[in-house]
């Protein structure tokens, strides 16, 4: 979406998928890290408010002496990165054109986007968190029952019946993870960047992937690795791995569909 296309331009077509290499991947982190470099104030402006709601849950559930349930939320926090990158798609797009940025250019566009579909793909996300948040606890209490917990989050998943649930835990997220994933990797940036519909940009995206499983799959394992790594210390990793993978995305979608801008 150029700056001068109207809000509710006709459909875009949208070109078929490319084949990509593992090389793809590694230009793709090189120039999210470029992207990062040149306008960090704006990845950490981004970043920020996943960290801050993270460590604010965190606070809150440990007051509660409920750690536990946490853990899911933690777990599948990563399903949320792809909407926290909306901003820094909309950066690495300004930069592909040379335009202006400044805070009034990229948060008016974000503020554009409630009139066209992004708020659809983001409800799409929201839905699928609270699912996950839903099958964790379910997967929960069919190990434990609905007995109030007596010992430590941690304690409890070092026992047979923890480690048996984080197996099946991690089998059913890990299959909940594949499809969303699928369904997302490409789905955001493509629609902020053309005029199509939420339901046609997750058709792409599972397109994407389909034509290129090997290496999808590898790049989700980067992405769920690294953003793991960056919750540990506090969540302030992800002040620096968010805003590198957003861009990054941004950089990879335009070699998934190349023809596309």
């Amino acid at each position: 979406m150029s700056d001068t296309n109207p809000l509710h331009a006709p459909p875009s077509p949208i070109p078929a998928p490319q084949r990509i290499t593992a090389g793809a991947l590694r230009e793709a982190l090189a120039l999210g890290w470029r992207d990062f470099t040149r306008a960090p104030l704006f990845g950490v402006l981004f970043s920020g408010v996943y960290v801050i709601g993270g460590l604010l849950l965190f606070a809150i559930f440990t007051a509660a002496a409920a750690e536990w349930w946490f853990i899911p939320i933690a777990v599948g926090f990563p399903l949320l990165a792809p909407f926290a990158a909306t901003g820094l798609y909309e950066i690495s797009r300004r930069f592909e054109q040379g335009a202006t940025l400044s805070p009034r250019d990229i948060f008016g566009c974000l503020f554009a986007q409630k009139d066209r579909q992004l708020p659809s793909m983001a409800m799409v996300i929201l839905l699928v968190f609270m699912f996950w948040v839903f099958v964790a606890h379910t997967v929960f209490a069919l190990f434990f029952g609905l007995q109030p917990v007596g010992q430590s989050a941690w304690a409890m998943l070092l026992t047979p019946t923890g480690l048996t649930m984080l197996a099946v835990g991690t089998i059913v997220g890990g299959a909940m993870a594949a499809v969303f994933f699928s369904l997302s990797v490409v789905s955001l940036p493509l629609l902020l960047d053309r005029e199509v519909d939420f339901v046609s940009a997750m058709i792409a995206s599972f397109g994407c992937v389909a034509a290129n499983p090997g290496v999808m799959a590898l790049w989700a394992a980067i992405i769920a690795a690294a953003l793991f790594g960056a919750m540990l210390p506090g969540f302030l990793g992800l002040f620096v791995v968010l805003p590198v993978f957003g861009h990054a995305s941004w950089h990879l979608y335009r070699r998934l569909l190349p023809e596309a801008g």
